[in-house]
This record gives C-alpha cells, structure tokens and sequence, in this order.
C-alpha cells in the first residue's frame, strides 16, 4: 500500500535524531532549519549553546492553532505508518505506539519553547524557495524530511531553487532523506547530482534508518570563488 497524506503534515523529530540524519559532529556550527515544524531540535540545539533558525509556514499560527492541527493530522499519520508498517526499520522504535510516544513528547518541546522562540527569532514563518536571510548568514542549511520526501507534492523546478537559495544563505546544504513517501529514492536526486556538479556533492550513509534505505544524506557545499 502507498503512504498518501492528504497535505503536508507538521511531525517533529529530536535532537539526537538530527544529530544523526544529518550526521552533526558539535554544536557550533551555525544552522538553519528549513521546514523543521513541530521539531525539538531548534529548543535542544539552543539548550545546548548553538545558534539555530528554524522556518516554516506554520509558524504564521499561534501556539494553540499548532497544537490543534498537530491534533488533526496525528491519527492519520500513524494510520497510514501501521498500514505501511513494511516500509519501516522498526529496530529503536519498537511499535507504533512507541512511535507516537516520541514524536509527541518531541512536539510538546517545541510548543513549550514556542512562544518565546518566536519572540527571540528562532522560529520565523517563512518558506521555501525564498529565504529572508543575507547572503552566507549560516554555516550549514538542513532540510529534514520535506525535500525529496514530497517528489509527489512538489516539482523538481521547486527543488532546485530551493537548493539554490540554501546555498545562497549558508556555505552547506544537507539533505535528509533522498528518498520519497513510499521508500523509493526520489526521481529528483539525479537531477540534483547534475545540475549542482560545480559544486562539491557528497552522498553519506549515516547511522539512523527509520524508513527502509533511508539513512543516506545529501551534502551539497558551495564552491567559493577565490579573490
């Protein structure tokens, strides 16, 4: 069966693992979020003395209009999962109902920090190929399940500005995972390996998999011209 959200639904992911997709060795890297969502990472990096900005259009919501559609969306999702349970490496998290148990404790992180996140601009409601940041303004940009995950959803033309823009802002794109909704290496990442080749371009196996033969990371690096 194929895994089919109706829109693109807000599911928080922690620190630890961010740490591993996208393979973070220390905290002193400046980093942005791009479409992080509900996640916790953005409130565990802070804690931990790293600088992060996390964008998202669901940042326009208030605390409570999140919560409510986190709410809306949560039994869908582990609905979908249980009926694609086969898709998935259920090693560490052991059951669907584990599953939930640590994606809403990661999302309740995110609500309690949200407010006054927003308030110190950690959290700022943006999106996507258009990025309101100054030219290398971050060390590192991150997208967590959201390029290449939604190849159906969104167009390669999408892609690739969004990459470009990343790039624009931070000396460090990385991608994780490069593969679709149903498991399958997304059509998009040849295109991305071509188009980007002036650049250094690295795929990386990394030491997470949740989904089956997710757990390779796309590392772009922007060539600087030399003065």
């Amino acid at each position: 069966m194929a895994l089919n959200y109706k829109n693109i639904v807000p599911w928080g992911r922690n620190y630890d693992e961010y740490r591993r997709m996208f393979d973070l060795k220390d905290n002193r890297a400046s980093i942005l979020g791009c479409g992080d969502g509900p996640s916790s990472f953005n409130e565990e990096y802070t804690r931990k003395g790293g600088r992060v900005v996390s964008i998202d259009p669901i940042y326009k919501l208030s605390r409570e209009e999140i919560e409510e559609r986190i709410e809306e969306t949560r039994a869908d999702v582990l609905e979908q999962t249980e009926k694609n349970k086969e898709k998935f490496v259920w090693s560490e998290i052991r059951s669907i109902e584990e599953l939930d148990k640590i994606r809403m404790k990661a999302m309740k992180i995110f609500l309690n920090s949200y407010d006054e996140g927003k308030k110190n601009r950690r959290y700022v409601p943006a999106s996507l190929p258009d990025l309101p940041f100054n030219d290398d303004e971050f060390d590192i940009s991150l997208s967590s399940h959201f390029l290449f995950l939604y190849t159906d959803k969104l167009t390669y033309e999408f892609h690739k500005k969004a990459i470009t823009e990343m790039l624009r802002v931070s000396g460090e794109v990385r991608i994780f995972p490069l593969l679709d909704m149903n498991a399958n290496r997304s059509s998009y990442v040849s295109n991305v390996l071509t188009d980007f080749k002036k650049n250094s371009i690295e795929i990386r196996k990394v030491n997470y998999e949740f989904q089956i033969g997710g757990n390779k990371l796309l590392i772009i690096k922007r060539n600087r011209v030399k003065t």
